[in-house]
C-alpha cells in the first residue's frame, strides 16, 4: 500500500508516522508531503530515508490513503486532487467537517460512516471533540443524552510545533518570538482558543458543539464549550457536565464507561487522570466521575486524552485501517 502524508514534519504529522508504523500498518511505501521550507529533506522511517516533497499535481497517483494535517487552507487546495488522483483522503484539518458529504469519524463512535464517502474525503475531527465524545458514547448508550457543558483545558501542542517552542522558550526565561498565542502562556492560562464570533462563542467552541451533533447523530443536543489553553506540552483534559435522559450511579458510569472501546477507567481512590499519564498513549482517561448534588440525571465528569494520538493521528489512522479492511 502506497500513503502519502501531507504535513509529514509538523508535529501531527511525525506522530502521524510514529502510529503507522507501531500499529503495523501495512505500507509499502510512504510519499511525505510539506510546504517548500521542507522540501528536500530526508525523514527517516522504518529505517529508511524518504525525501520530502512538496504537493503538485500528479504527486497522489497510486496512493491507496493520503493523510493529511497541514491546515485547513491547504486541505481545501489538494484533497480534492488526491480525491480525484485515487487516494482516499483522510483529513486533520476544520476544511470538511461541516461538509454533509464528508463523514466525520470516531471510529469507537460511529465507524460504519467511513464507507459513505461520495467526495473521496474523510474528516478527522477536533482533538477535543474526539476524546470528549468516546465517554459521552459510552453513556449515551445506556442512559440517552441530553446535554453536556464542557470546560476544556487544551495543551499548547494543539496550537503546533510552535506552541511547543513558545512554552519552552518562555519557561526559560526567552521571549517567544512567533508564538501563536495572544497572551504568555507560561505560568498562564488563556481563556479562550480562537477567534470570538459575533455571539462571544469562539471558532473552537464552536467546533465542538457543531462536531458532537454530527459525530453523535443528534442535531438537537444542547452543547456548550468554554476552551481554554494551559501550560502543558501534550495532553487535553475536558471537564463536563452531562445531562442524560435517566440517572445513572457512579458505579453504572464507570461500569458503562469501562466497556467502551478506547476508555480507561479511574475510579476513585487511585491517581485521577492526568495529562501526564497519557501523553504517548492513545486511550482516553476517564474518572471523577460525580452525581450532580442538585441534579440526578447529571454526571460530572474529567476526560484526558493524547490531543497528538487520539486527538488526531491515531484516530486518522484507526480510519485507515478501517479503508484498508474494505
Amino acid at each position: 500500500m502506497r500513503v502519502a502524508i501531507l504535513g509529514a514534519t509538523g508535529a501531527v504529522g511525525r506522530t502521524m508516522l510514529r502510529v503507522l508504523e507501531e500499529r503495523e500498518f501495512a505500507v509499502d511505501e510512504i510519499v511525505p508531503l510539506a510546504s517548500s521550507r521542507s522540501a528536500g529533506t530526508q525523514l527517516t522511517w522504518r529505517g529508511r530515508e524518504w525525501t520530502v516533497r512538496v504537493p503538485e499535481p500528479g504527486v497522489f497517483e497510486g496512493c491507496d490513503i493520503a493523510l493529511f494535517s497541514a491546515g485547513a487552507a491547504r486541505s481545501r487546495d489538494w484533497a480534492p486532487v488526491a480525491a480525484s488522483e485515487g487516494a482516499v483522503v483522510i483529513d486533520n484539518s476544520s476544511a470538511w467537517r461541516r461538509d454533509p458529504e464528508v463523514p466525520l469519524v470516531v471510529p469507537e463512535v460511529n465507524g460504519p460512516r467511513i464507507a459513505d464517502r461520495p467526495k473521496g474525503i474523510i474528516a478527522n475531527p477536533n482533538c477535543s471533540t474526539i476524546q470528549t465524545v468516546v465517554a459521552l458514547e459510552a453513556l449515551r448508550r445506556v442512559a440517552g443524552l441530553r446535554r453536556f457543558v464542557a470546560t476544556t483545558f487544551q495543551s499548547v501542542s494543539g496550537a503546533g510545533e510552535s506552541g511547543i517552542v513558545a512554552l519552552r522558550r518562555e519557561l526559560e526565561g526567552q521571549t517567544a518570538e512567533g508564538s501563536p498565542f495572544p497572551a504568555p502562556i507560561a505560568r498562564n492560562v488563556i481563556p479562550r482558543i480562537g477567534a470570538p464570533g459575533e455571539t462571544g462563542w469562539t471558532d473552537e467552541e464552536e467546533k465542538m458543539r457543531h462536531e458532537s451533533r454530527r459525530i453523535l447523530e443528534l442535531p438537537e443536543l444542547s452543547v456548550a464549550a468554554t476552551c481554554v489553553r494551559v501550560p502543558v506540552e501534550i495532553g487535553h483534559s475536558v471537564e463536563a457536565a452531562v445531562e442524560l435522559e435517566r440517572p445513572l450511579t457512579v458505579d453504572e458510569a464507570y461500569d458503562a464507561l469501562a466497556r467502551m472501546p478506547g476508555v480507561e477507567v479511574v475510579r476513585e481512590g487511585t491517581r485521577d487522570p492526568l495529562p501526564i499519564d497519557v501523553a504517548g498513549r492513545d486511550v482516553v482517561l476517564v474518572g471523577r466521575v460525580r452525581v450532580d448534588p442538585d441534579l440526578p440525571n447529571v454526571l460530572h465528569l474529567w476526560i484526558v486524552g493524547d490531543n497528538l494520538r487520539k486527538g488526531a493521528a491515531t484516530n486518522a489512522v484507526q480510519i485507515a485501517e478501517r479503508v484498508a479492511d474494505e
